[in-house]
């Protein structure tokens, strides 16, 4: 026990840690991650160009041993990198940013239940190793290989707690509508894995309503608040517990028919964003500014009739998740950065070579 301590120990000195205690991994263990896939361990699953740097098959599987992950997680977040690299965002210095972004991974499909996946009660909490340890995976990754340590490469002002892991699955089983993954392609015996780079999440305490449409305005209130609004337009993923998507689906609400209401309600004021400084357009980074600003460009999508617009640039920018218990009517509004109407970025999980 003491020479195990003594390695933490060591893995702290060297800061391979993200904060907390990682396992230390031995050759032996190493070689049990990379018999899990056919990918030579000197592929590049991410590269970092305005940093130099690369994220190998190789150090995936070490930071995903020092996270906790057992081997037979390591095609899960093999996926992971693969959806990273076709979302584009942390390839483009987002993990750097001042925001403080994290990624959200979501996971569909039988691989679910074949490795423990928490979908249901405490969905963004603790308890469940699969949930949290293939989100470290991305981290200390992102620590250990890409640099990004806080207050060096990592600028965050304040981060958000999903730096440390925010590893979902979907609760499909208790879902009114095709999964997430079905809706772009893939079928139920297929496992697929998508990453959405975020910023926050809110949840929304909505226990009060049997309407649908009071639930789903106060989903679009939550998704168009001033303090969302970061650019000209933002994206949204729906994360509604089961009670709230059946309490929709009821009622005629498919995820179009929802996408579709949202993208409508979920408007801004021109006097509230006058109020908080947030009128106008950065000419050179479309990021929201004081009307009176050097930089500042008019927002000319106001509707003439009600004075506001769309916080959303299409229906397309809302994407549905159902997850959670079906114990009481909460859901939650993540704040994605992009994509705003493009196709998510699924991957799929490849089996272990047999």
């Amino acid at each position: 026990m003491d020479a195990l301590v003594d390695a933490v120990e060591y893995c702290y000195d060297q800061e391979w840690s993200d904060g907390l205690p990682v396992i230390p991994c031995t050759p032996k263990r190493l070689d049990a991650f990379l018999a899990q896939t056919d990918r030579g361990p000197d592929d590049v699953l991410l590269a970092m160009p305005q940093i130099g740097r690369e994220c190998t098959v190789r150090m995936a599987a070490l930071n995903a041993a020092m996270a906790g992950c057992r081997p037979e997680y390591f095609p899960v977040v093999l996926a992971v990198w693969d959806s990273l690299r076709a979302e584009g965002y942390a390839g483009k210095g987002i993990w750097q940013s001042t925001t403080g972004t994290a990624p959200l991974v979501l996971v569909n499909g039988p691989v679910r239940g074949e490795l423990g996946i928490n979908c249901k009660g405490n969905v963004f909490g603790s308890g469940f190793r699969a949930n949290a340890t293939i989100g470290r995976a991305i981290r200390l990754a992102a620590i250990n290989v890409f640099g990004l340590r806080p207050h060096a490469l990592d600028q965050a002002t304040q981060g958000t707690p999903a730096k440390y892991t925010c590893c979902i699955g979907e609760n499909q089983e208790e879902s009114p509508w095709p999964a997430f993954h079905e809706e772009f392609g893939f079928g139920p015996d297929e496992s697929a894995v998508t990453v959405m780079t975020i910023r926050s999440v809110s949840h929304v305490e909505a226990r009060h309503t049997s309407d649908a449409t009071q639930l789903l305005r106060d989903l679009a209130g939550t998704v168009a608040r001033t303090g969302a609004l970061l650019h000209r337009t933002i994206s949204t993923c729906l994360v509604l517990g089961p009670e709230h998507a059946h309490l929709l689906a009821g009622q005629g609400f498919d995820k179009p028919a929802i996408r579709r209401f949202v993208f409508e309600e979920a408007r801004v004021r021109r006097e509230d964003l006058d109020r908080v400084g947030k009128t106008a357009i950065s000419r050179t980074t479309a990021w929201r500014l004081p009307a009176d600003h050097p930089e500042a460009v008019p927002d000319d999508r106001v509707d003439p009739a009600t004075g506001s617009f769309h916080v959303l640039t299409s229906p397309d920018a809302v994407q549905i998740v159902v997850a959670g218990a079906s114990n009481s009517g909460v859901s939650a509004v993540v704040d994605t950065f992009g994509p705003r109407g493009d196709r998510p970025a699924l991957a799929p999980v490849r089996p272990a070579p047999r």
